[in-house]
């Protein structure tokens, strides 16, 4: 056993785990698993820089993971970050920061990293169980990229593209500094058209079209936090509860109805659905429409939804 600790910094939220990893059995013993939202890429897409207060907010996140991973003691550390800090011009001050309070030097990973890192969390206990056998295409959509990965027992193919739900929230939705709420179709068909066009450079990698028709045989797998809030939505839980998100099977149909209930709905509205994060009311539209999108391009009648992703990978890659 090996006790590890994996952090993920995304253009949304960062995410820590803990867990002891056992090489010989495959197996993942989960010790603490948290997120906070801190919204690191506000305003990236526009300035190009990293807000003083988005690393504030992402650095109090850190002293409260290092304190964690501190007691628990973990024998390894690893500091991965995404999208957010590799479009910035000033992301050596977040550099600083991180290793500051963690002791550990921040990895800003690629885009084909992030994916293989998400496939193998997502995919590992997948392995092996006929009802959710491979080959598997998993989507990864965050908060400023979104990450397709094609493979069975390892990867295959893997692209990253620029879509994700803060993204095109802040691109599309933000008007004189506020968020229209709920959009207008306009804007709706423009966060279409960018995702639309992220598919078709994405599917110059990764074989998309048509590809999760039963006839096919791809099983869509889902990652992240718009989609895990569209499931628990559709399962119609009380409160956000992982264990039965994880692992459950959402359909195309609800898929699309969700989506056109949060891109009709105000603000106040959607805070009220009782597993919306309050950290993702105002993006979870694009979210969910990207999640839509990626279904009817793929002709998935379904997606399984997992709550093991490149945290989970990253842990492995430690062990």
């Amino acid at each position: 056993m090996t006790r590890v600790a994996a952090v993920d910094c995304g253009t949304n939220s960062i995410r820590l785990l803990v867990a002891d990893a056992d090489p010989a059995t495959g197996e993942l013993t989960e010790l603490d698993r948290r997120m906070k939202i801190v919204r690191l890429g506000q305003g990236v897409d526009r300035t190009g820089r990293l807000a003083p207060e988005a690393l504030e907010r992402t650095f109090a996140a850190c002293r409260e993971y290092a304190e964690a991973v501190r007691e628990l003691g973990a024998e390894r550390v690893r500091f991965v970050a995404t999208s957010a800090s590799r479009d910035a011009e000033n992301r050596a001050e977040f550099v600083r920061g991180v290793v500051e309070i963690l002791g550990v030097q921040p990895e800003v990973i690629t885009g084909d990293q992030e994916a293989e890192f998400s496939f193998t969390g997502a995919t590992k206990e997948l392995t092996g169980h006929d009802r959710m056998a491979g080959p598997y295409l998993v989507v990864d959509i965050g908060g400023g990229s979104t990450e397709f990965v094609e493979g069975g027992d390892g990867v295959r193919a893997a692209r990253s593209v620029d879509i994700g739900c803060v993204r095109l929230t802040e691109r599309h939705l933000v008007v004189d500094g506020r968020i229209t709420d709920p959009p207008t179709e306009d804007q709706i068909a423009a966060i279409r058209a960018d995702v639309e066009q992220a598919l078709d450079l994405a599917e110059r990698t990764v074989p998309l079209s048509r590809a999760c028709r039963p006839a096919d045989g791809h099983a869509l797998v889902g990652l992240a936090g718009s989609v895990t809030t569209v499931a628990g939505i559709a399962l119609g839980l009380r409160e956000y509860d992982s264990s039965a998100i994880h692992h459950s099977r959402i359909t195309l149909g609800q898929v699309r109805e969700i989506t056109g209930k949060l891109l009709g709905s105000a603000h106040a509205e959607r805070a009220e659905i009782p597993v919306m994060h309050p950290g993702r009311v105002d993006v979870i539209g694009s979210g969910a429409l990207i999640l839509l999108s990626i279904m009817e391009r793929t002709g998935a009648e379904e997606v399984v939804v997992s709550e093991h992703d490149i945290l989970d990978g990253l842990a492995w890659s430690i062990a």
